[in-house]
């Protein structure tokens, strides 16, 4: 852990980094200050420097404030915690003391009142809880989340054991049907490999007719209504045109079909003459003798298979025994076509769901970063506002004390005019001034410099131009394409030389025998721009930095690859798979959007063309644009 020197030390646990940063600026002078960007983290860092404050925020993801503050009296139980948060519900601070809390601050943070504040909780005050009620709300709260976080996981426990149980029933039906198709016939082996439902049928009734000679066969599965059975798939143009007609046969006795469903046994007619269940079809007038097989799954009947033969007393019993094998595998196989179907339409139905709440969680990610990033505006602006009113009234005085020469030149009079303008802001300029007279000349200089004005100015630079780099990140990669042949390693040497980077820096090596690619050149500079300043600042710090630009064919017909390589500090394997996501940045505090490579992503994508990335934790990291090429 740092080393404190002596000093007196504060731990600050803010998932918002302005935050953090302020609190360092304002104590840091006197205090070894030490920081926390959420609360599991803070707790972890509390026990291990044990501080002599903490200021922890109320409102952070997966663990609040209130949680962290309780966890913290139990760990250190004389360290006085102190809540530090923006919420103004009704009764919050008495929220926070129930939680543990020692004392509480409100944000935004007032920069004169927060070094005294702390100090007089270093020293020793604590606010007291006045009504235990509080107390007895917030434990019960505790328990509640407690509660639901049992459930949760009771709930996540039976839905693992659900699946598994899902599984284990789909794998026995699966060595249920490989065991099948290890002794079915050639027939069998043939239908049961095809999947798709319509697929499945028209193969199997001309299988059928071609391994075995038969005149016609057809497939019959049961309505919705359980009453009637209707054709799905016949051989020969005789099927095609009973197809058309929307064949089907009542579940009677009337007909072969019907009887074998209804009875669930095969049924067979020598001399189909003498047979009244036969039905006699005007489009199948060859036929002698027929036999149907029910399509049994389990107990249930789904359907029936007929098979026609232009011969009398083509069938026996032994038929039978083969073909209703055959028959059952069918079954089988219709049923597994089903559970495909509807599994892939489940599966759409899940990724639907998944996309609407990938689109409501990057909205979210989006309003939340935008938020945090224009957070810090607001007490910039107002510290900027408060340092210019003490200037000009340090010049106003300063002026009225002056020789009359010195009021009447030009610099006098405009600091003189500035000065008077302050009350149009309706700015209490007496009480400002005796606020600044009650100032010791040492208080003056620590509270009022030209150093902390620049430092807010850079935190509103900073933060408008943030938020405004996601204008381009997301209209960018919408913008009208036009798309044209070009050499990519001129663009590339272009590109480089716009954005200034040292020759000694770079290193080419471009394939002789490279074609031009088809693309939007506006377009792919955006995204050669974008991966090159990654690459830069990746580098940061490096003594020896070392940008390589490699272009070449592909593997893949009519195919070029642009790498762009860098010498930098590398991204995990954890990361590696994060930054194609939306607002999610590997460069912590230094401004990255988290759109550029998304909207790289997409770009590359619109051309017909595909970005990947490897990289080497300590090695450095290898963009790769793969793009079409003119052949």
């Amino acid at each position: 852990m740092e080393d404190s020197g002596g000093k007196k030390k504060i731990l600050c646990i803010d998932d918002t980094p302005a935050v953090r940063l302020l609190v360092k600026r304002l104590l840091s002078h006197r205090y070894a200050v030490f920081e926390a960007e959420n609360g599991l983290e803070g707790i972890d860092m509390a026990a291990d420097l044990r501080p002599d404050l903490v200021f922890v925020d109320l409102h952070m993801p997966y663990l609040n404030g209130y949680e962290v503050a309780t966890r913290l009296k139990t760990l250190l139980p004389k360290t006085p915690v102190i809540a530090l948060t923006a919420d103004i519900s009704a009764n919050v601070r008495e929220r926070a003391l129930a939680s543990g809390c020692d004392g509480y601050l409100s944000k935004p943070i007032d920069p004169d009142e927060f070094q005294e504040r702390a100090e007089a909780f270093l020293g020793g005050e604590k606010e007291e809880l006045q009504d235990d009620s509080y107390r007895a709300e917030y434990q019960g709260l505790v328990t509640q989340r407690l509660e639901q976080k049992v459930r949760e996981l009771t709930q996540a426990l039976e839905e693992n054991t659900r699946l598994s149980r899902q599984n284990q029933e789909l794998l026995v039906k699966s060595q249920r049907r490989a065991r099948l198709l290890e002794a079915a016939a050639r027939v069998s082996q043939s239908i049961t490999s095809i999947l798709d439902l319509n697929a499945l049928l028209n193969a199997t009734v001309d299988i059928i007719c071609e391994e075995f000679g038969f005149y016609y066969a057809g497939v019959f599965l049961t309505d919705e209504t359980g009453e009637i059975a209707v054709l799905h798939a016949g051989h020969g143009e005789a099927g095609a045109q009973l197809l058309a007609q929307s064949h089907g046969l009542p579940l009677t006795g009337a007909s072969m079909i019907g009887a074998a469903i209804q009875s669930r046994q095969a049924r067979i007619a020598l001399d189909v003459g003498e047979e009244k269940a036969h039905f006699r079809n005007p489009l199948l007038p060859l036929t002698r003798s027929e036999m149907a097989l029910p399509l049994l799954v389990g107990d249930a009947a789904i359907g029936a298979l007929t098979v026609q033969s232009t011969e009398e007393r083509a069938f026996s019993e032994d038929d039978i025994t083969a073909l209703q094998t055959m028959a059952d595998q069918l079954a089988i196989a219709i049923k597994n076509a089903r559970l495909l179907h509807d599994l892939e339409e489940a599966h759409a139905a899940l990724l639907r769901s998944k996309t609407y709440e990938a689109i409501a969680l990057a909205t979210g990610e989006a309003i939340h970063w935008v938020g945090n990033k224009a957070a810090p505006i607001p007490g910039s602006v107002t510290r900027i506002r408060e340092d210019l009113t003490r200037y000009l009234l340090a010049a106003k005085v300063l002026l009225e004390s002056a020789s009359a020469e010195l009021q009447e030149h030009k610099y006098g009079v405009l600091l003189q005019d500035a000065a008077e303008r302050l009350t149009a802001q309706a700015i209490d300029l007496e009480a400002a001034r005796h606020a600044l007279d009650a100032l010791s000349a040492r208080q003056l200089r620590r509270a009022l410099t030209v150093d902390s004005i620049f430092e807010d100015l850079a935190i509103i630079e900073g933060s408008a131009r943030s938020i405004l780099n996601i204008k381009e990140d997301l209209i960018g990669p919408a913008r009208q394409r036009q798309v044209q042949a070009f050499p990519l390693p001129e663009m590339l040497r272009e590109t480089v030389a716009s954005m200034g980077i040292p020759d000694d820096v770079v290193e080419y090596n471009f394939s002789a025998d490279v074609p031009p690619v088809q693309a939007d050149r506006v377009q792919l500079e955006r995204v050669f721009i974008n991966l090159i300043k990654n690459a830069m600042e990746a580098m940061e710090g490096i003594p020896v930095k070392r940008l390589k630009l490699t272009v070449h064919r592909a593997e893949e017909p009519r195919m070029v690859i642009a790498d762009v390589a860098d010498a930098g500090v590398g991204i995990s394997p954890e990361q590696l798979d994060k930054v194609w996501m939306a607002f999610y940045t590997t460069k912590g505090n230094r401004g990255g959007t988290g759109l550029g490579l998304p909207a790289c992503a997409q770009i590359i994508g619109e051309l017909g063309g595909k970005i990947t990335v490897a990289s080497e934790l300590g090695v450095g990291t290898t963009f790769s644009v793969s793009l079409p090429a003119i052949v």
